[in-house]
């Protein structure tokens, strides 16, 4: 899987950009809000559809433009793929496949594997359960279709059930309903529960040897996955907090409010952990997001590293070069002294000034 090329049409702050790709590291170097990140936000976008700053369609297009164009050429098992995306303001955007429109998103899902780390991911363990949970279903919704479709089945029944229980203060009529969305919100929570349990069993068994040898065979980190309700109490629970819902106007029970507990010798760091073990459990998260992928479906992901490498240390630095080497992996740095310093080969170096970009050709 590699990808060859991408065009910027009114995309963040570039007005015009096409960029060819080597199969190998691609660096992107420069000052701070040059427009590093967002050439690895366009791959991204392109491969999932959507930002990994959660950004809307019209935050992304360019200031004072309509509308924005984004085209990549992705090569995958020999096939060659032209991914079309046209993004406008106040419409739903329009996904291509080859110059054939899809239909939905979902659609796009598996041509391309992508795993963003930025220095916010860092913090993925201190921060709330909102992030874990992002982390999870952003890599599920890329590795299974049907997880992306209980997903938004999902998501819509909850706030069509809240809106219900906004409504209830005006229409208390309306209760007797109540027990229609609570059976749909338990068909798909409890397929939500599933998938997620086995992803982590899953991660579970990559993640112990990862860690282990980046913290010296000091420590040994364990992941456990905490269902907000199980799936045979879903219904139960819902009808338990029925009065609690109606008051609060929100549903109080189900898989959007899980979480994901990271355990060292028995504490649980998300609480009581050091920065230091904090932010190597989160390391060995992504890379063994990168592992999971590679088993899933047996083609090695394309890997977008955002300024991640001067937030760790020398030996975490030569841990994570090592584990990308033979990827296609995208980088965006403030200069080449990390790669100098480890030796790391550079196939293709771009420096990024005010939204231009230039190539370099001082290849190492």
């Amino acid at each position: 899987m590699i990808i060859e090329s991408i065009e910027l049409d009114n995309f963040r702050n570039y007005k015009s950009l096409k960029l060819e790709f080597d199969g190998g590291t691609n660096i992107f170097y420069g000052d701070n809000a040059q427009g590093k990140t967002n050439i690895l936000e366009s791959i991204y976008v392109c491969g999932t559809t959507r930002s990994h700053k959660g950004s809307k369609d019209r935050e992304i297009i360019k200031f004072a433009e309509e509308q924005s164009h984004l085209r990549m050429k992705v090569i995958k098992n020999a096939i060659s793929y032209r991914i079309d995306m046209h993004m406008k303001k106040n419409k739903t955007k329009g996904i291509a496949i080859n110059g054939i429109p899809i239909k939905k998103a979902s659609d796009l899902f598996g041509i391309v594997n992508l795993v963003f780390f930025s220095p916010e991911d860092l913090n993925i363990i201190k921060n709330g359960p909102l992030e874990r949970r992002r982390f999870i279903d952003s890599e599920l919704c890329q590795l299974n279709k049907v997880y992306l479709y209980d997903l938004s089945s999902y998501n819509k029944i909850l706030n069509q059930r809240n809106k219900l229980l906004k409504n209830l203060f005006f229409h208390s009529d309306y209760e007797d309903t109540l027990e229609v969305w609570n059976q749909q919100l338990v068909y798909y929570g409890s397929r939500l529960i599933a998938s997620r349990t086995l992803f982590v069993r899953q991660l579970n068994e990559i993640i112990y040897g990862i860690h282990k040898k980046l913290s010296g065979d000091k420590e040994e980190l364990f992941l456990s996955y905490e269902p907000n309700t199980e799936e045979d109490e879903f219904f139960n629970n819902l009808e338990r907090t029925r009065d609690k819902d109606i008051k609060f106007k929100t549903t109080s029970v189900g898989p959007h409010r899980d979480d994901l507990c990271f355990n060292i010798k028995g504490v649980d760091i998300r609480k009581f952990g050091s920065q230091g073990q904090q932010r190597t459990a989160a390391l060995s998260l992504k890379l063994s997001e990168i592992e999971l992928v590679k088993n899933t479906t047996n083609n090695t992901p394309i890997l977008l590293l955002d300024d991640v490498l001067s937030e760790l240390d020398s030996n975490r630095q030569n841990y994570l070069l090592d584990s990308i080497y033979n990827t296609q992996n995208f980088i965006t740095c403030t200069g080449l002294n990390e790669f100098v310093e480890n030796r790391f080969h550079l196939n293709r170096v771009f420096k990024v000034v005010d939204g231009v970009v230039y190539e370099s050709y001082n290849k190492m």
